[in-house]
This record gives C-alpha cells, sequence and structure tokens, in this order.
C-alpha cells in the first residue's frame, strides 16, 4: 500500500479542507499514479473534491461514519477498511488523506510517494516528517521543477518495517 501526498518545507499538507498549493504538474503526477487504481480517502478529503464528487478512473474507498452513500464504496471503522482493503492488490491502493487517515494508515505502506514544495504553506494540519522518523528512508528524489515560483520534486520513501493488514 502506499501513501501519495504533496508537503511544504514544514511537512504541512493544508488548510481549511484545501490543498496548500495547486500545482499542475503535481496534478499530473497524482492523476498518472493512480488513475485505474484504489483510493483511499477520509470524508473530509471526498467533500474538498469539486461538487464533493469520487475521483473518476478509480475505485474510490472513504473512511466516514457521516458522509451519504455515492458512487463509492464507504466503510464506517477502520476494522472495515482494513477488511476491505484486504480485496485488492496492495500495489494498486494510494492513501490520498486527510491527516488522520495518513497517520493511521502510515505503518501499513511501504511506499509514500511525496511532493516536496520548497516553500511555507502555512499549513494548519501535518504529515509526519518521515525524515525524522525511524524507518523511513529516502529512496529517489527526481530533480528539482519550478510552477508559478514555486519549486518542487518528487521524492519517494520506503518503510523498512511494514505493518500488515
Amino acid at each position: 500500500m502506499k501513501e501519495i501526498v504533496v508537503v511544504d518545507k514544514n511537512w504541512g499538507i493544508g488548510r481549511n479542507n484545501d490543498l496548500l498549493f495547486h500545482i499542475p504538474p503535481d496534478m499530473a503526477h497524482f492523476k498518472e499514479l493512480t488513475m485505474g487504481n484504489i483510493v483511499v480517502m477520509g470524508g473530509n478529503t471526498l467533500r474538498s473534491f469539486p461538487d464533493g464528487k469520487p475521483l473518476k478512473g478509480r475505485t474510490n474507498i472513504v473512511l466516514s461514519k457521516s458522509v451519504p452513500d455515492g458512487n463509492f464504496i464507504r466503510v464506517q471503522t477502520l476494522g472495515e477498511l482494513k477488511e476491505e482493503l484486504k480485496k485488492y492488490d496492495t500495489d494498486k491502493i494510494f492513501v490520498i488523506g486527510g491527516a488522520s487517515l495518513y497517520a493511521t494508515l502510515l505503518p501499513y505502506c511501504n511506499e509514500i510517494i511525496v511532493t516536496k514544495v520548497r516553500a511555507d504553506g502555512n499549513a494548519a494540519v501535518f504529515f509526519p516528517n518521515l525524515d525524522k522518523m525511524a524507518g523511513f528512508t529516502l529512496e529517489s528524489e527526481d530533480k528539482e521543477m519550478e510552477y508559478n515560483g514555486l519549486r518542487f520534486n518528487f521524492c519517494v520513501y520506503r518503510n523498512r518495517y511494514v505493518t500488515e493488514l
């Protein structure tokens, strides 16, 4: 299982239920990696999408007790989520937010795909700083790119101590 996230220089990921940055090359990277696969999210992440609709071309699994049923698979507990995830190839599962779900599922993920933006987004919610966590190593880092004055790059971290679902 994988997590995919955009972080600012302080590992911030969001504010007011929205992304800190809108970087089209990052959005294209996200789409390329997740298309045709399974995306797992919390209710607030689903609500943050245009019209609160799930992502097209992907199996959407939402962990929430308050989101009404829709064109996605809804589970209400972490136990239900774990059972649902066992139905899929773990290499095709991407956790896409929010902060609480990222933190909860991080131990179960072997790969974390991080877009690092070299700016302070004044975040209200944060992703765990993988550079300071035991068991996580930076495996690869693409060359730095720039969009609209924002410098960023794509990184892949590995979790050496993955917990089984």
